[in-house]
């Protein structure tokens, strides 16, 4: 079992920043891929960005530039840095996991992929 936290989470105004934070335990972090996706009002959940055990990173084409993916093994934590938040990236944003070394990026970034997921954080851009 792998138990997964999110924080970090918040109201912030069109153009801010955010950092969130998933924190993981139950299993040797180093070994687990890490998926981030979100879930806004009235649509279906969406893939974010991943990052692997390698530190290999995928982001969702729509929202690399603006957000970065980043893990810290010694902390067991995975960030999503998320920059010039527009309001059209209001959602719950949730954390995932999956242990192994053989998941490609299509597999990655696949929600169905992941067998562990946290309980999300609000994240909330006002315009």
């Amino acid at each position: 079992q792998v138990q997964l936290v999110e924080s970090g989470g918040g109201l912030v105004q069109a153009g801010g920043s955010l950092r969130l934070s998933c924190a993981a335990s139950g299993r040797t972090f180093s070994s687990l891929n890490m998926g981030w996706f979100r879930l806004a009002p009235r649509k279906n959940r969406e893939f974010v960005a991943a990052i692997g055990w390698n530190s290999d990173t995928y982001y969702a084409e729509s929202l690399e530039g603006r957000f970065t993916v980043s893990r810290d093994n010694a902390e067991n934590t995975a960030y999503l840095q998320m920059n010039s938040l527009q309001p059209t990236d209001t959602a719950i944003y949730f954390c995932a996991s999956v242990e192994g070394t053989w998941f490609s990026r299509s597999t990655l970034l696949n929600g169905r992929t992941y067998p562990y997921w946290g309980q999300g954080t609000p994240v909330t851009v006002s315009s």
